[in-house]
């Protein structure tokens, strides 16, 4: 072989491999990964964004974001999964891209994120989902699973409480702050809202701050201080209060129906507490329970892991 038939012969195995990076085979029999979607969709009156990946013939998982995030928290999933799912990922009203209606004129209620999420899924098709549920995705999403049981073919929990023991030492002013809002709106609002308290939703208690993208926090710090933001979180963390009230009727949901149950449990969350995890497994015994490293958003560190337990979770495609 001359010296140009090898270079020759290099080069094309150099592009072989090339081609199979680019198609998004991560190794042999990996199916290729799908492109996201940016879409937006009109419901009831508003502008729904919505990040959408995979063939929409696979198993659907249903992505509900926390605060103050948007479906961006769910991008390191889209990038793992949508070889082997059908992902879609909405942002509520008053987030992310999607519309924010004036609170004198939409009620910012869970009650409310919910009604507009279960009309979004009518709108795009969704008829049967896994539901994902990050932070507000809890509330959101039991209350799809209490309006629609026969959709929903597993829960994947993240960071999300619905027990008492979950709620941590923060949450003592937070009860204070529904007890009286007008006395402690102002504390609540550069507790919940700040800079600082951005990036801490993020960090919490990891010793390796250095893990952390500065930019998943000051994007979100972006959004929370354009205008009429302020307004719109302290009106919908003022309703969370519904949503402990609400804590009885999920758990009662739980060990009646024993849904299909996968928990991702960042240990680094500075807001929800580690005997979360096992409340849930009390209720669902079968549930899968792992305890990830990461924190309150988990996907930010531990996104390969998670992807990992979901893929296992949801099983192979039919």
């Amino acid at each position: 072989m001359t010296r140009q038939t090898a270079g020759a012969s290099a080069l094309g195995t150099v592009l072989v491999l090339v081609a199979g990076v680019l198609a998004g085979s991560a190794s042999a029999g990996e199916p290729p990964r799908k492109a996201v979607s940016y879409r937006t969709v009109r419901v009831d009156g508003l502008n729904v964004f919505y990040r959408e990946a995979g063939p929409r013939d696979a198993p659907t998982i249903l992505l509900l974001h926390g605060l103050p995030s948007s479906s961006r928290m769910f991008e390191p999933l889209l990038a793992r999964l949508s070889g082997r799912f059908h992902l879609v990922a909405p942002d509520y009203p008053g987030f992310g891209h999607s519309d924010w209606p004036d609170p004198r004129s939409f009620a910012y209620t869970f009650d409310n994120l919910a009604r507009i999420i279960d009309r979004f899924t009518d709108e795009v098709g969704l008829r049967s989902y896994t539901l994902y549920m990050q932070d507000y995705g809890g509330p959101v999403g039991f209350r799809l699973a209490m309006a629609h049981p026969e959709r929903v073919r597993g829960l994947i929990i993240q960071n999300a409480v619905a027990h008492e023991v979950g709620l941590g030492p923060a949450w003592a002013s937070r009860r204070a702050f529904w007890a009286d809002r007008a006395a402690h709106e102002a504390a609540m609002r550069k507790g919940l809202l700040s800079l600082e308290a951005t990036r801490a939703r993020h960090v919490g208690s990891d010793p390796a701050p250095e893990r952390y993208d500065p930019d998943l926090w000051t994007d979100e710090y972006a959004f929370l201080t354009k205008p009429g933001q302020a307004q719109i979180q302290a009106d919908l963390f003022y309703d969370y209060r519904t949503n402990v009230a609400s804590y009885p009727k999920w758990q009662a949901w739980l060990r009646e129906a024993r849904p299909r149950t996968l928990v991702l449990w960042g240990k680094y969350d500075p807001s929800f507490t580690i005997d979360e995890p096992e409340a849930y497994r009390r209720d669902v015994p079968d549930a899968e329970v792992h305890i990830l490293d990461g924190g309150h958003f988990a996907l930010d560190t531990a996104a390969d892991r998670a992807a990992d337990l979901i893929a296992g979770f949801m099983g192979p495609r039919p």
